[in-house]
Order: structure tokens, then C-alpha cells, then sequence
């Protein structure tokens, strides 16, 4: 079973983009109850369904599958809940991970989140010097729950 094992921290700075590369990502969510979810995205170029599961501390079950990007637009514009997350993802190497930053817009807009996969939940994970406080745990930070409580909500 594919499992997505990650970890949230928020940024302290903006020395990450030195390096980074880019690209921008629109998805929503056609499911979103009781911590299981139905994602639609389109990725640049790219388009995908993904199923995931409960959280287990920093685990749990993902399914991630290609689909058409014609099909993506019209599940984001026609069926999935709002509002759709829009956002900026910056891909940045660090110590043998590649850190992955969310740069949100729309309702999200002033959220940064730098997230990192690993292989196993207790893999050691190097901070970069611009991570801050880790957010793991924190609900508020899945992007599921960015649509039902937008950042721009939460002053």
C-alpha cells in the first residue's frame, strides 16, 4: 500500500528561494470528510487524482493516479468544493531531502509551509536554516482544511 510520510514546518525566511525551482499548482477537493480525502490538482503541465487516508501521526495511505488534464479542469471548475487552492510550489534540495515549499494564494495568501517526505517516521531530517516551527500535527496546515478554514480566516 503507498503510504505519504511527511513532516510541516512553516518558514522563518525567504533564503529558500535562492536555489528553487517552481511550479504552480491549482487543486480541490471533491471529498473532504473525517480526515479522508479526494484531491484533484493540476501540477504545471500535469493533472491527478489522489485518495488519501487518515492520518497516523505523519503517515498514512495515498493513491495517486494521472488523469487528463481537460478532465482536471472540469472537476476543479464543476464539482469540487470551495475555494480552490491555488499556490506556488518551490522544490528545494537540502542535506539529501528535497524540500517541498508551498507559497499560497487567493484565500491562502501569506501562508508559506515547507514540507518533507521521508521513507520512514522515524528518518532523521536535517533542518535547513529557514525552517521554523514544525506544524506536523497541526490540522489547520493540511490543505484540506484550507478550504474549509481559509488562512485569511484566521486573524
Amino acid at each position: 500500500m503507498p503510504v505519504e510520510i511527511e513532516r510541516k514546518f512553516l518558514v522563518k525566511n525567504q533564503d529558500w528561494k535562492k536555489n528553487a525551482e517552481a511550479k504552480v499548482f491549482r487543486q480541490g477537493y471533491l471529498c473532504n470528510d473525517n480526515g479522508k480525502t479526494v484531491r484533484v490538482r493540476i501540477a504545471g503541465e500535469d493533472a491527478f487524482i489522489t485518495v488519501k487516508g487518515n492520518a497516523q501521526y505523519i503517515s498514512r495511505a495515498e493513491f495517486e493516479y494521472a488523469i487528463p488534464v481537460e478532465d482536471a479542469l472540469y472537476m476543479l471548475n464543476a464539482l469540487c468544493q470551495r475555494p480552490l487552492i491555488e499556490k506556488t510550489r518551490y522544490y528545494v534540495p537540502y542535506k539529501g531531502l528535497m524540500w517541498e515549499i508551498d507559497e499560497f494564494e487567493g484565500d491562502n495568501s501569506g501562508l508559506i509551509i515547507a514540507e518533507v517526505e521521508l521513507t520512514d517516521e522515524n528518518q532523521e531530517v536535517p533542518l535547513p536554516p529557514w525552517a521554523g516551527a514544525e506544524v506536523t500535527g497541526d490540522e489547520r496546515y493540511y490543505n484540506a482544511n484550507l478550504v474549509r478554514n481559509p488562512y485569511k480566516n484566521w486573524k
